[in-house]
């Protein structure tokens, strides 16, 4: 989607060639040479990303414990673990009124989240330090939301951002939507995983490690769902992004905004509203509360993720739009950021 126009462009017309003066396209052997070097760099960058992220992932299971999913009761705990976080990926992805999403893209978006995810382990293990030198009240609600909520859903939505975002299928506002339910659906795999196998550290024998893990897996099913809704959330906007791209730097921005809030009001309420709950009223167990907590938290943040969906699907249909018709091409030039 082109921006403004040069004055001389402008006025002309069209009536005179303006390359090189107010306007550019690929011609001489110099075009060729910087087209290339453009796209090279641009790959390589992307490249190192992933190397590095992959690099990180392996040092997790070298080091932190994650080798335990060779066990296979600890793999079936991981899986069994996301399935709330997949059935909510699979109904915004069903929801999509649009052309369905491939599944290659799908499963790139699902596997850089997963790459991504040690990004902000390292970042918030660096910040921890930092807050936990203040009084815990204050401390760890400033850490959720100026670290922990903005980090992960950055590392998230750069998993959309990197591959599927510039892909022509990538065609709808909505689709951002579904893109950014896959990276929140790889995070919360990785996340899960790397809670499960924790109990490796503290030593524990094969039947102690597996029934630690299955208690860790259904606390991890129950926090799962909501990767899935924050980053579909920041997924929506950068959609929105895509195709107004005369302000998708703010866009995007209140789209991560949205998540981050969520996220870290989350994390901070998780460790305070089921003790109260538990407290207030004695014939409600601690993990009930917990649980009533979770489902009435994350029913909250769905029904904000459905709002938008839904008056996308009712704009798309008020537009006389086919269910599941051609999208609108993205018009995208060689050097759209």
């Amino acid at each position: 989607m082109r921006g403004k126009r040069d004055p001389v462009e402008r006025e002309s017309r069209g009536s005179r060639d303006l390359y090189d003066i107010s306007t550019w396209e690929k011609r001489s052997t110099v075009d060729a040479i910087s087209t290339w070097i453009y796209r090279f760099g641009v790959a390589s960058a992307k490249a190192f990303v992933i190397v590095l992220a992959a690099v990180f992932l392996l040092a997790q299971f070298a080091l932190g414990g994650l080798g335990a999913l060779a066990e296979p009761v600890v793999g079936v705990l991981v899986v069994l673990s996301i399935v709330p976080a997949f059935a909510i990926a699979a109904y915004v992805w069903y929801v999509d009124v649009t052309t369905g999403e491939p599944l290659s893209l799908l499963v790139v978006t699902f596997t850089l989240a997963v790459l991504f995810a040690m990004f902000a382990a390292v970042v918030n293990s660096i910040a921890q330090g930092a807050f936990g030198a203040l009084p815990s009240v204050i401390g760890m609600p400033l850490f959720f939301f100026l670290v922990v909520g903005p980090v992960e859903e950055t590392v998230k939505l750069l998993a959309v951002r990197l591959y599927a975002y510039d892909d022509v299928r990538f065609g709808a506002v909505i689709d951002g939507a579904v893109y950014g339910a896959a990276a929140g659906l790889g995070f919360a795999t990785i996340e899960n995983a790397i809670y499960i196998t924790r109990g490796l550290e503290a030593g524990l024998g094969t039947f102690e490690l597996i029934g630690a893990a299955g208690g860790t897996a259904a606390i991890r099913a129950l926090a799962g769902p909501g990767h899935v809704l924050y980053s579909a959330i920041a997924g929506f906007y950068l959609g929105l992004a895509k195709f107004n791209r005369e302000n998708a730097g703010p866009i995007v921005v209140k789209g991560l905004l949205i998540a981050a809030f969520f996220h870290g009001l989350y994390n901070t309420l998780a460790g305070i509203v089921p003790g109260l709950l538990a407290a207030a009223a004695t014939w409600i167990s601690p993990p009930i509360a917990l649980i009533g907590f979770l489902v009435l938290y994350d029913g909250a943040v769905a029904y904000f993720l459905y709002r938008r969906i839904s008056s996308y699907r009712r704009a798309y249909e008020d537009a006389g739009i086919i269910h599941g018709g051609d999208e609108p091409t993205a018009e995208l030039t060689e050097f759209d950021p």
